[in-house]
């Protein structure tokens, strides 16, 4: 489970117990997700160059004091999600480089009364906490001065002894997770001074009056404040801005998959004159359940005209007010992308004086239909640089647009594009129009430096001269079957050309062509695998003069051809076989064959027509239908018999006739002789009989000898008929006149029984 770099992976492996003989030399141990109860002391002893141990998701509940005593180079321990039910300090007593421990997940509901991590001084991030999780003591964390990252699952802290995050000077990024405000601020005053950026998940801000619990949050010198799945009201969103505004370093605020309940009507009039500091704000996914009741924000436009980079996403946003975007006077970025604008909202939203340092903007993943009207809602906005507006849906664009003047980079990616036209801004740098179905590409944009049409219809390359300071190009994913010299001798500017996934032939040879004649750096041509060949060319770390291709490679569409002929060939010859021996009626046969088999072997007495159903050749029929018929069906009471010749329905397949008439006869009666057994249909007859009737316990089918013949005679595949002949009676026609009357008296008794 090891590789050369001595990281091994048991990961999933269904493991009881640590595997013993572990090697010095291996760097990273991966046991996650396994069946690991206990850790012993000897498992982990000759480890002693190990830098990364995964543990989690087992069901460790035990383990002897002196595990990792062994360890003093591991920097990453992993026991999250397990069964400890306390943590005991002499586990973590020689983890000296230990940098990086995961706790959360486990059974332990406080971490004891002292510091469990008090010789751990190089901890960079710690995750503690569990459904359990409900007390933290003073002196938890005595040792520990400086964290990356701290992250507690407190969803269920019901004690908080004030002081005892206080003995952390500095921490960059706190993430906490709970339920109980109380707590949360007295959390709060012990990280006044110490926390960069404080993420709060899974906390309720609902009742006004709870809020002032908070107000010390005001006297925070955090720089970011991250609320995550947290539920705000309109009781309390004017409380919260008023201490965020308050506070004196933040810069950045984020609203993350949170819930609002209310249409933005703020009781509270917010004053925006104290905040000097916050420039970016970041919503995502902030669900509004009455989002279409939702106001024009005026309470606060105030707090706007600061802000550098907005985002609000994924939020359902369909307009933003003309007055909002007239106050962002100092916005450079916004992203717009996955909400509901359309054409017209968009036009409103970019009304004149809205966004005025506006650099960059992105509108993907919106309602937006209209490019040319795209183009003129932000044509006014002359700082912009920067626009996406892919994922998109606009179609067939027109020949003329109005842009933004100095507008460098356009997305136009996925948004149904048939045809590129002069309506795309000569200015630009930056062209993506990857994913459309373009067929082809004439543009004539002297600044282009980038070009990307991955994902379209493109048979040969977009000319040189249009595009003369070109750099970098994507052509993945097209129908290219190859680049002539010509077309590469004005690509001179030509640093990065991406071709893979396209329909090369012999494309290692083709690559080094690209590379000497035209001099491009680096190409990327991946057929049939992902070639990347650099200077000096390889191929997978072969030398391209070394690569021998096989004939598919070099000629897959001749290979292909070829086998398509072959396969066409053979089936013709098939077809042809089939029709001169008659394979579809010998088919047929074989269908009715297992039908006839998977019947049941009689058919209901409703469906009874006849007494018997006489199967004989036709050289016999002068005696069966002058002689037999006569006798059987004028006697007293007659007999009704199912002929051939007189009774199977006219159209009708022959083999289905018989299968239907031994089905709707009481009896089946053959009429054996020389002639019968040489009939082709007597065998057929006697194939189906074979299936349905003749049973060693069934008396259905009455044998008449027309003439003596020798049962050697009869096929050896009907091996009943041939018992049934062998250990049963049968009827004999007598020749003699006075042994006739006793063998019809015989015959009516066999079909009446």
């Amino acid at each position: 489970s090891c590789n050369d770099a001595q990281l091994c992976n048991c990961s999933s492996m269904g493991l009881d117990f640590i595997p013993p003989g572990l090697p010095a030399k291996i760097t990273m141990l991966n046991l996650a997700h396994n069946r690991i109860k206990h850790i012993r002391s000897q498992d982990l002893q000759q480890a002693v160059n190990l830098r990364a141990l995964l543990l989690q998701s087992n069901k460790i509940s035990s383990i002897d004091e002196d595990s990792f005593q062994s360890l003093e180079k591991l920097e990453l321990l992993d026991l999250s999600n397990n069964s400890l039910a306390h943590l005991s300090p002499v586990w973590f007593g020689q983890l000296f480089s230990l940098q990086h421990l995961h706790l959360q997940g486990n059974f332990y509901r406080d971490l004891g009364e002292s510091s469990p991590f008090s010789s751990l001084r190089n901890l960079s991030s710690l995750h503690l906490g569990n459904p359990w999780f409900s007390v933290i003591r003073q002196g938890n964390f005595e040792g520990i001065e400086l964290l990356n990252k701290l992250w507690i699952d407190g969803g269920n802290l019901s004690q908080y002894e004030q002081g005892s995050l206080k003995l952390i000077k500095k921490i960059n990024h706190m993430v906490i997770s709970l339920t109980n405000i109380n707590i949360f601020s007295e959390i709060v005053r012990d990280l006044l001074h110490s926390v960069t950026w404080l993420e709060v998940r899974r906390i309720a801000f609902s009742i006004s009056a709870e809020m002032q619990l908070l107000r010390v949050m005001s006297s925070s010198f955090a720089k970011k404040i991250t609320l995550r799945q947290t539920l705000l009201t309109d009781a309390t969103v004017p409380e919260i801005v008023s201490i965020l505004e308050d506070m004196p370093k933040l810069v950045e605020l984020e609203l993350i998959d949170c819930r609002l309940l209310g249409t933005g009507q703020w009781e509270m009039q917010i004053q925006a004159n104290q905040s000097q500091t916050l420039r970016v704000l970041t919503i995502e996914k902030l669900s509004i359940e009455e989002f279409y009741l939702f106001t024009d924000l005026q309470t606060v436009q105030g707090l706007l005209f600061l802000f550098t980079r907005v985002t609000v996403r994924n939020t359902k946003v369909f307009l933003v007010p003309c007055r909002i975007s007239q106050h962002l006077l100092s916005l450079e970025y916004l992203d717009l992308s996955a909400n509901l604008l359309g054409d017209q909202s968009l036009e409103h939203s970019a009304c004149r004086g809205g966004w005025p340092s506006l650099q960059t903007l992105n509108l993907s993943q919106n309602s937006l239909s209209d490019l040319e009207m795209t183009g003129k809602s932000l044509s006014h906005l002359r700082n912009l640089i920067v626009l996406d507006i892919s994922q998109n849906n606009f179609g067939e664009i027109p020949d003329v647009c109005e842009w933004p003047k100095n507008l460098k980079y356009l997305n136009l990616s996925s948004t149904q594009i048939p045809k590129v036209t002069t309506c795309i801004p000569p200015t630009l740098e930056v062209l993506d129009v990857s994913a459309n179905n373009l067929k082809e590409f004439g543009l004539q944009l002297p600044f282009l430096k980038e070009l990307y049409l991955a994902k379209n219809q493109l048979k040969t390359l977009p000319g040189a001269a249009p595009i003369p300071n070109l750099v970098v190009m994507s052509v993945r994913r097209n129908k290219l079957n190859g680049f002539s010299k010509e077309e590469f001798e004005s690509f001179k500017r030509m640093e990065l050309l991406d071709a893979s996934d396209n329909n090369f032939i012999c494309s290692c040879e083709f690559v080094s062509f690209i590379h000497h004649q035209a001099g491009i750096s680096r190409v990327l041509v991946g057929w049939p695998d992902k070639y990347v060949c650099d200077s000096p060319l390889a191929v997978r770390g072969a030398q391209v003069g070394a690569v021998h291709l096989s004939l598919m490679e070099c000629h897959r569409s001749l290979v292909v051809s070829l086998i398509c002929i072959l396969v066409f060939l053979v089936i013709l010859i098939l077809v042809a076989v089939g029709y001169k021996y008659h394979a579809v009626w010998y088919l047929r046969m074989t269908w009715a064959w297992l039908q006839a088999k998977r019947k049941p072997k009689r058919a209901p007495p409703k469906d009874i027509c006849y007494d018997a159903f006489v199967s004989y050749s036709e050289n016999d029929s002068n005696w069966v239908e002058n002689i037999m018929v006569q006798e059987l069906e004028q006697a007293c009471p007659p007999f009704r018999l199912c002929l051939h010749k007189r009774d199977f329905v006219p159209g009708k397949w022959i083999v289905d006739n018989i299968i239907d008439s031994i089905e709707k006869s009481h009896k089946t009666l053959f009429v054996l002789s020389e002639h019968f057994v040489q009939s082709e249909w007597c065998k057929y007859e006697l194939d189906f009989s074979h299936f349905r009737l003749f049973d060693e316990n069934n008396d259905a089918a009455i044998l008449v000898l027309l003439e003596p013949i020798q049962s050697k005679t009869i096929p050896k595949r009907f091996c009943k008929l041939r018992k049934i002949m062998n250990t049963k009676t049968y009827l004999e026609w007598p020749l003699e006149e006075e042994q006739q009357e006793m063998f019809w008296f015989n015959l009516k008794i066999a079909l009446k029984s």
